[in-house]
């Protein structure tokens, strides 16, 4: 990513401090508006206000009705705009060309991603693990697309998978809007190796097995289905473990080159780390110190090393 250059990113207004909720409000978020917009560029949607309701309004909640799930008003249960949030969901999905992310407004009847509160026809609390209407569209039209909420942004591990997804998929988007070549692919993966390491052995074998075939098939369904293959394994949170694993695997390619004494170093840092008791950014930094002294042009290269600005850094 160039300096001053901010990724396009997918939200909810109201956490921007758009005074768009159901009562004239806001939820303006903190660390949103302050850390993620030095390097994200917001494109705010309110679906709500986009399908003609007011603000203020009458608040609207997911009720099951037969066997749907329906969005109504909490007033005149009449009022059903679930279509109408479904369509402006498809519609926004289709235009999102460059948009590299989504943050949601958790447990919203439009926008939330996950446990959204549903009724009864008689206004009883049903289950809470509903999908905004607006969002599960966005999410089945963009299923590799890297989507949070806010509230599960204050969770350090999500918050720094989710920017590390973000990162990933922009570098992504930004090989497939050149011409993408078997050569530029083999490239992009050479690079993301110990990223998918860390997170999905198995997937990171399967990416693998894709990239040995990028000269002997169609190259746009390989990029499709590795796309596909590289976000899901992201998706799932790499452990103190598997970044051990890593970590020892970037040792061992400059062991030798380093003094004992170093060596013994690293490998009480690594293990401090597996113990919990210093961050990812302590190992990674040390290495990145012998790699200065000592370079290696295979783990230089590897994104692993710096998946997105130290500045946004979260570690665990």
């Amino acid at each position: 990513m160039k300096d001053g250059q901010r990724i396009p990113i997918g939200i909810s207004s109201c956490l921007l401090g758009e005074q768009v909720r159901f009562n004239g409000g806001h939820k303006f978020d903190r660390f949103i508006n302050g850390s993620l917009s030095r390097f994200f560029e917001f494109h705010p949607y309110c679906p709500e206000v986009a399908i003609g309701l007011g603000v203020p309004r009458e608040p609207i909640r997911q009720v099951k009705i037969g066997g749907d799930i329906r969005v109504v008003s909490t007033v005149d249960a009449s009022v059903d705009v679930t279509d109408d949030l479904q369509h402006y969901g498809s519609k926004v999905a289709a235009k999102s060309g460059r948009i590299c992310g989504y943050i949601f407004k958790s447990m919203s009847p439009s926008c939330g991603m996950e446990r959204v509160k549903t009724y009864s026809e008689k206004g009883a609390p049903l289950k809470s693990d509903g999908v905004g209407a607006f969002a599960g569209e966005i999410l089945k039209t963009l299923p590799n697309m890297p989507v949070e909420e806010e509230g599960r942004l204050n969770d350090p591990g999500l918050r720094e998978n989710f920017i590390e997804r973000v990162f990933t998929y922009y570098r992504w988007k930004q090989l497939l809007a050149k011409k993408l070549t078997p050569a530029k692919l083999v490239e992009f993966h050479t690079a993301h190796k110990l990223i998918a390491m860390a997170h999905n052995q198995a997937a990171y074998k399967r990416m693998g097995r894709l990239v040995s075939n990028a000269g002997a098939v169609d190259l746009s369904a390989l990029a499709a289905e590795y796309e596909t293959e590289l976000m899901a394994a992201l998706k799932r949170q790499a452990t103190r473990k598997s970044h051990v694993n890593v970590l020892q695997h970037i040792q061992g390619y400059f062991s030798k080159q380093i003094s004992t004494q170093d060596r013994q170093e690293l490998t009480h840092l690594i293990e401090e780390y597996r113990q919990g008791l210093v961050p990812l950014i302590a190992p990674l930094t040390l290495i990145r110190h012998h790699l200065s002294h000592h370079p290696d042009e295979w783990i230089l290269g590897q994104t692993y090393l710096a998946p997105y600005p130290k500045d946004l850094f979260v570690g665990n």
